[in-house]
């Protein structure tokens, strides 16, 4: 199936739905709605055509890693402090939603109108950077190319400039994925028979990060786990003049497996068939770790990810030990801070220490960057 058949079948194995309405308090012109989709429609030609050409490498291009102070500091090898920590965020198209995720103890799914009364204590106590997560929750919001992903009106987007303006010192992360907005589940755009087409899927993606990073987002992520996607983001970023003040944080060693229960629940993400496993990482897959961390490196990411982090100790010493030279990440995912959790409501350890210990076990790994539920508790136990 090509591209264009995609587009002109926008509700490919969802065809009995209607189009999105928008939110009553965020309504779109036609003429804007139809801008938008252009956007998605364009997106395998205009990553195909692109014109960049940069001598040498595209690892060469370093500027954006380290263009923001935060991003300098993350250069640097020390102990757990607060500006290590990156605190998830998942927001709605609910600007009002303040929602209780039951599957993650103390986080909640939040409406844009939320975010600051959330945000300005845990900034007083030396929060440097939160990551954004879209979560829509209108029920036709969903189709098979994950076109509300770069709404210009959704809640990454309106996220993204809201945050820039209250908080201009706060370091803004953007999740770049495509499976909180497809009507499948998936982390990309599909083949007929249900597989994962992944060169649609870099195209679709990489508009997707380049119009984060023009909202206002410090850096992108990409966690999809499609082949090629970093060096087509980077060429993006590129083309369009922000290459030097963008990080390219890369979700390199993406492990499939059960810990990811609690955030697909938050983020309305679990596949409508079948599962992950062609993309992401197999467990044990070291071999396929070094060589995924290798790519990306070699594509131009700033920053590279392991994710899951207490399981794969021996994936982040990897990851350090290829690049040296660049700083590594770790996400705590749902399913290890619900475990913690839970342990400590039975009286197993005690929350603060078993925490701590975890998140330590991570740095000595060789990790410099923690994506961690507990960024709040580590506001409050940490003293820099």
């Amino acid at each position: 199936m090509s591209f264009s058949t995609l587009v002109s079948d926008l509700t490919y194995r969802d065809s009995t739905h209607s189009p999105r309405p928008s939110a009553p308090s965020h309504t779109a012109s036609t003429n804007t709605a139809r801008s938008h989709l252009s956007r998605a429609q364009s997106s395998y030609a205009s990553t195909a055509a692109t014109s960049v050409s940069i001598s040498g490498s595209i690892s060469s291009q370093l500027h954006g890693g380290y263009s923001h102070p935060l991003a300098r500091q993350w250069q640097a090898e020390r102990q757990l402090t607060k500006s290590m920590l990156i605190y998830p965020l998942f927001i709605t198209d609910n600007p009002d939603e303040c929602t209780p995720i039951p599957s993650l103890p103390g986080q909640k799914r939040l409406g844009i109108n939320k975010l600051i009364p959330l945000l300005t204590p845990l900034i007083a106590k030396g929060l440097k950077s939160v990551i954004l997560f879209g979560v829509p929750l209108a029920p036709t919001a969903k189709d098979a190319l994950g076109t509300a992903a770069d709404d210009p009106l959704g809640p990454v987007i309106a996220g993204l400039r809201l945050l820039r303006r209250a908080f201009p010192q706060l370091f803004l992360v953007a999740d770049v994925c495509l499976c909180e907005y497809t009507s499948h589940g998936h982390c990309g755009i599909l083949h007929d028979d249900g597989s994962l087409n992944n060169t649609l899927s870099v195209d679709r993606i990489s508009d997707v990060a380049l119009a984060y990073a023009e909202a206002g987002a410090h850096c992108v992520a990409p966690s999809d786990m499609n082949d090629g996607r970093i060096r087509a983001i980077k060429l993006k970023l590129i083309e369009s003049g922000i290459a030097h003040r963008v990080v390219l944080m890369s979700y390199s060693a993406k492990f499939s497996g059960c810990l990811y229960g609690p955030f697909r629940d938050a983020a309305g993400s679990v596949p409508s068939f079948g599962d992950r496993r062609c993309y992401q990482l197999p467990p044990g897959g070291r071999g396929l770790a070094r060589r995924a961390i290798r790519r990306d490196i070699e594509e131009g990411a700033d920053i590279i990810m392991v994710k899951p982090a207490s399981q794969y100790l021996d994936i982040i010493s990897d990851a350090k030990d290829i690049g040296k030279d660049l700083p590594v990440a770790a996400y705590q995912v749902s399913g290890e801070y619900a475990m913690i959790h839970a342990a400590a409501k039975a009286g197993v350890f005690d929350l603060k220490t078993m925490a701590f210990e975890s998140t330590e076990g991570i740095l000595r790994a060789g990790a410099s960057i923690v994506v961690s539920y507990f960024t709040p508790e580590f506001l409050e136990w940490l003293d820099t």
